[in-house]
């Protein structure tokens, strides 16, 4: 999946920083790979600093830090704990802020830069908000010789640096940014179809991803009132199920999930029974450095995947 931003120094062949921390209304949960010893492989460590009630309140028109001091403090002694090797980090932004899209191309340029511009023309007029200073990346998903399917991912320019100053002002540096569904799909590890949902305080993403190919994504608000949020996740589930089953030829017969319930209460909320709700990536059995609530552990556990 593609980053949001990426510096050039992470630019080569995929790679990633060693340390990856996600911000969330609920807290900062930092995770690293440390060094590893002579003879010994290196495991995952997990810190988690919980924030103040609206110190960060996710938003694509308005700023998302009240308390900046306070999230910078979190990242600080979040990141601490798990001891990076480097200062550079994955930075995994709440979905409701990042628009995620699936664009379809009869043709499609191979430099990079021109490759940025077209995408960033096709969303012109998708996206409320201007898109030309615009944080914009893209992927390839899959192509042929008359078609191109490329993820495209856009999130607005102040906002963007408004997250990427307060990692500077925690004392590090921002070398790579996902949102918080695109880094947990390279958590899945599977090849097969995959219903996946992730749940935050306000919002629900659902996705059905086959392969390498993305094939829905969808980022839907949630209502306040707790009836009106159950019928939206229902609604929402059996939105994506209906999906997967048209473009995979068969009804879905697990949910991954991951969020801020436990798997059982969402799938009492989801309340479709002949859908399994998985772990989207398991809790943390060792590695964890503090405590750890009821959380999404799966973004940075896809951002983490396949770096050594």
């Amino acid at each position: 999946m593609p980053s949001i931003f990426q510096k050039t120094a992470f630019k080569a062949a995929g790679a990633r920083p060693p340390a990856a921390v996600e911000l969330s209304p609920e807290g900062v949960l930092a995770a690293a790979l440390p060094a590893a010893r002579r003879g010994a492989s290196a495991a995952q460590v997990y810190a988690f600093v919980p924030l103040p009630e609206g110190a960060l309140v996710p938003s694509i028109d308005a700023p998302n830090f009240r308390a900046p001091e306070a999230v910078s403090s979190a990242l600080r002694s979040a990141l601490s704990q798990v001891a990076p090797r480097t200062r550079a980090i994955t930075v995994i932004l709440p979905d409701p802020i990042v628009r995620v899209f699936v664009l379809d191309f009869d043709a499609f340029p191979a430099k990079a830069a021109d490759a940025v511009s077209v995408v960033r023309f096709r969303l012109r007029k998708t996206v409320p908000f201007d898109v030309e200073p615009a944080g914009v990346s893209y992927q390839v998903l899959t192509q042929s010789e008359s078609e191109y399917r490329v993820l495209g991912a856009v999130i607005p320019g102040p906002i963007l640096a408004e997250y990427e100053a307060v990692i500077r002002d925690a004392g590090f540096e921002p070398g790579v940014v996902l949102s918080s569904s695109l880094a947990a799909l390279a958590a899945a590890g599977s090849m097969e179809g995959v219903l996946a949902a992730n749940l935050g305080a306000n919002s629900i993403t659902t996705a059905v991803a086959s392969g390498h190919d993305l094939l829905l994504y969808r980022t839907l608000d949630l209502p306040p009132e707790p009836w009106s949020r159950i019928a939206e996740i229902e609604r929402a589930i059996a939105v994506a199920a209906a999906y997967f089953e048209d473009k995979l030829g068969a009804p879905p017969r697990q949910l991954h999930y991951a969020g801020i319930q436990s798997p059982a209460e969402f799938a009492e909320a989801v309340g479709n029974p002949g859908l399994t709700v998985v772990e989207w990536a398991e809790r943390p059995g060792e590695g964890a450095l503090t405590s750890l609530p009821q959380t999404s552990f799966a973004g940075v556990q896809g951002a983490l995947a396949g770096v050594s």
